[in-house]
C-alpha cells in the first residue's frame, strides 16, 4: 500500500497505526478467501524523510496486534528509505489438506451467492475523505469503516467447512470480484443489486454524491468482506457457521447460472452495466 494511492496521512485521514492495520488486513483478506489459517507475515516498510521512529513503531505495533488477532506472526521483513510511505505485506496461509482450500474455480449452476457483512462503507468513507460528501454524524461510520476494515479469517474457515464451492475477498468491489469467480468457474453469477446489504452511512453519503447506494456497494473496493458460492442445501449451515462467530452475518445476493462466464448485475430485474476497475486512490 502506497501513500497517495491506498491511503493519505493526516488529520481526518489516516494515522500510522491505521495504515499498518489496513496493510496487513488487505493481505490477510486473501488468506481468508481461501478458508486457510494465517501463518507468517513479512512486512517491508519504505519510509520517507520526516516519518519518525515513533510513527514507524505505531504502524508496526498495530500490524502486530492484528496479526495476533488472526493467529499469525510477523516473522520478518525489511526497512528501506522511500520517496513516500510504502507498506508491502506478504502473508503465508496454511491448510491441513489441499482439498480444504476454497478457490475461485468451483462455482456451480444453481449455487446461491452470498456475502459477509455490509458493503460500500469503504467507498463511502473515501467520498467523505475526498470532500465529495461532508463529515456528519450520519456519514462518520463510513469513514471509520474505511480506516478499519474487518478481519474475516474465522468466517473464511467456517464457510470452507460449511461447503463453499468458490470464494473471493471483496477488495475491488462486488461487481468485479463476482465476475472473477464467474470467469474462473465458467459460469455466470447473477447479482440483484437492490438487495445488497449496505454499510452504515452509505445511503447518507450516496445522497450527497448523487449515486445510488448500491453503486457504492457494488463498485467500491476495499470492503474486505467475502463473496462465496454454496449449494442451496448448504446455505443454512453457512448462515449458522458465520453467525455463531458473533462478528457478522451472511446475506444472499444472487445465484449462479449457466451462461457467459462472468457476472450479470440487475436492479429489480433491469440489467446494469458491469462496474469494474475500482481505483485505490485516497
Amino acid at each position: 500500500m502506497i501513500e497517495g494511492v491506498h491511503f493519505r496521512l493526516g488529520e481526518g485521514l489516516a494515522t500510522p497505526a491505521e495504515v499498518g492495520r489496513r496493510a496487513l488486513a488487505g493481505a490477510l483478506s486473501d488468506i481468508s478467501a481461501m478458508g486457510a489459517d494465517a501463518g507468517q507475515a513479512y512486512v517491508v516498510l519504505g519510509l520517507p524523510g520526516g516519518f519518525g521512529e515513533e510513527q514507524a513503531l505505531a504502524l508496526v505495533r498495530a500490524a502486530a496486534g492484528l496479526a495476533a488477532e488472526a493467529g499469525a506472526s510477523i516473522a520478518g521483513g525489511d526497512v528501506v528509505a522511500a520517496p513516500v510511505l510504502t507498506v508491502a505485506v506478504t502473508v503465508v496461509g496454511w491448510a491441513e489438506r489441499e482439498q480444504d482450500l476454497v478457490l475461485r474455480t468451483g462455482a456451480l449452476a444453481g449455487d446461491l451467492v452470498g456475502v459477509t457483512g455490509r458493503l460500500g462503507g469503504s467507498a463511502a468513507g473515501l467520498a467523505v475523505m475526498s470532500g465529495r460528501a461532508p463529515l456528519t454524524p450520519a456519514t462518520r461510520p463510513a469513514l471509520e469503516r474505511a480506516r478499519n476494515p474487518p478481519l474475516r479469517i474465522r468466517e473464511g474457515r467456517a464457510l470452507a467447512r460449511a461447503g463453499a464451492h468458490a470464494m473471493i475477498d471483496l477488495s475491488d468491489g462486488l461487481a468485479g470480484d463476482a465476475a472473477h469467480i464467474g470467469r474462473a468457474s465458467g459460469a455466470c453469477l447473477h447479482i440483484e443489486l437492490s438487495g445488497l446489504p449496505l454499510g452504515e452511512g452509505v445511503a447518507e453519503v450516496a445522497a450527497h454524491t448523487g449515486e445510488a447506494p448500491w453503486q457504492l456497494a457494488a463498485a467500491g473496493g476495499e470492503d474486505y468482506e467475502l463473496c462465496f458460492c454454496v449449494a442451496p442445501t448448504a446455505a443454512p449451515e453457512a448462515e449458522r457457521a458465520v453467525s455463531a462467530l458473533g462478528a457478522t452475518a451472511v446475506s444472499w445476493v444472487g445465484e449462479v447460472r449457466a451462461g457467459p462466464p462472468g457476472a450479470n448485475l440487475s436492479v429489480d430485474g433491469v440489467d446494469q452495466p458491469l462496474m469494474m476497475g475500482f481505483e485505490h486512490r485516497w
